[in-house]
């Protein structure tokens, strides 16, 4: 059983080898986006992942019946999507990281008097997207920093004549804001509203407002010419940071290795978007999140590095489950083995007594000693037998050996009482 033994250990290390790598390795199930833009930037991510790394995000359409990449998330049906840090709070979704800002851009017609925020925007016709879209409610957030409402505003749709104000929620993306503008027929009809100057931030002053009442923004400055031609002055306005977010349940390790990696292949994300993804960063606050940080993002702002056995724990418990199997698995085939050893020694049983039985006090000298030779050739055989592992040296071998030498000395003798007979059995 020794060879069988090593053979049995040799696997149980060829598995955990195996479930150890496979741990090594990640698939990460994305939402697609709705938006376009965050679109392109989930399909990137997985060109780089692709590219330089061991691990993999895989895009997965939003399956039918479900609404938003957050109700997959919420469902199981994905690992990983991207939010906007406007989204209000899910108790289902987990933060991973910030992954980039995206700017609220707001822009009027050329036309329109101005004076201050508020007088441009009450009683305009204004096109924040469609009701519960981030950029409205970010929108609607900003009013009431503004101490305006909705109701102070008329919301039209892109299909409407050109809104009196546009609100683009976009990331710094000069073709996109290009783009939006081009759709709108807009391209130069439009300037930028600034909340202030870039000396008033941290004063006390409107955007300082705005941000108070709302955590989860930031104030943004847009610098001169961004846009080309546009803005002709510094703009201020606020950012919200996209959200790369998770289910609750995905493997705190697995979490930290994502985050690890993604900041890792930054440069090769900065080569393609350098205006977004240079505002990765090790540290990112945990209060401005809408959503609870998953705790593998948790540790790893901690710099909580995942023990050995947090990060193989999934393969511990495959690997002692293989364990019991084998280890009941062996004892069964080892209590098989036995009886097959026990049913081949009652074999020879049944064989020394037949010779025996088969010999009388009629029987001749040569049929004694023929009768001798057949008791021998089995006694080789069972040694054979033994010495290859197929009988074991138990008690019932030994048994075997007094039955065999007894029934030689009987037939040697010219006796035929059965072993433990006695003489008063022959009478």
């Amino acid at each position: 059983m020794r060879p069988r033994i090593r053979q049995i250990g040799v696997l149980i290390a060829c598995v955990f080898m195996f479930a150890s790598c496979d741990e090594q390795r990640h698939t990460f199930r994305l939402v697609v986006p709705a938006e376009p833009f965050d679109r392109e930037i989930a399909a990137e991510l997985a060109e780089v992942f692709q590219s330089n790394s061991r691990h993999r995000i895989e895009l997965v359409a939003l399956p039918n019946g479900v609404g938003t990449p957050l109700e997959a998330i919420e469902a199981g049906y994905a690992d990983l999507a991207l939010a906007s840090n406007a989204q209000p709070y899910r108790e289902g979704v987990t933060t991973v990281m910030p992954l980039y800002p995206t700017v609220l851009h707001v822009m009027y017609l050329r036309d329109r008097p101005t004076g201050s925020p508020v007088n441009l925007l009450r009683g305009a016709s204004v096109n924040a997207g469609s009701p519960g879209s981030a950029s409205r409610q970010l929108f609607a957030e900003l009013l009431e920093g503004l101490e305006l409402s909705e109701d102070d505003v008329r919301f039209v749709g892109s299909a409407d004549e050109l809104p009196d104000v546009n609100i683009v929620y976009l990331p710094i993306w000069p073709e996109g804001i290009q783009r939006v503008l081009e759709e709108y027929g807009a391209v130069g009809q439009y300037r930028f509203l600034g909340f202030g100057t870039p000396d008033d931030i941290g004063t006390g002053s409107m955007i300082d407002r705005a941000v108070l009442l709302n955590p989860r923004v930031s104030p943004f400055v847009i610098p001169v010419g961004t846009y080309g031609d546009i803005p002709q002055e510094p703009v201020v306005t606020v950012a919200v940071d996209k959200l790369l977010v998770s289910r609750p349940d995905l493997d705190a390790a697995v979490v930290y290795d994502l985050i690890a990696e993604t900041r890792r292949l930054q440069p090769a994300l900065a080569a393609r978007r350098p205006m977004l993804f240079r505002w990765l960063t090790e540290e990112f606050d945990a209060a401005a999140s809408t959503f609870v940080l998953h705790p593998g993002a948790h540790a790893y702002v901690q710099r909580d590095t995942p023990t050995f056995y947090e990060r193989y724990s999934g393969v511990a418990e495959v690997l002692v489950t293989l364990i019991i199997g084998l280890v009941s698995g062996g004892y069964a085939v080892i209590q098989i083995y036995n009886r097959r050893r026990k049913n081949r020694i009652d074999g020879f049983y049944k064989d020394v007594m037949a010779i025996r039985d088969s010999i009388d006090e009629l029987s001749t000298s040569e049929e004694r000693t023929a009768a001798v030779e057949r008791v021998r050739k089995l006694q080789n055989t069972a040694f054979e037998m033994l010495i290859k592992e197929k009988l074991a040296a138990d008690e019932s071998f030994r048994i075997f050996v007094t039955l065999s030498n007894d029934v030689i000395e009987q037939l040697t003798n010219g006796s035929t009482r059965r072993p433990g007979a006695s003489a008063a059995d022959d009478r």
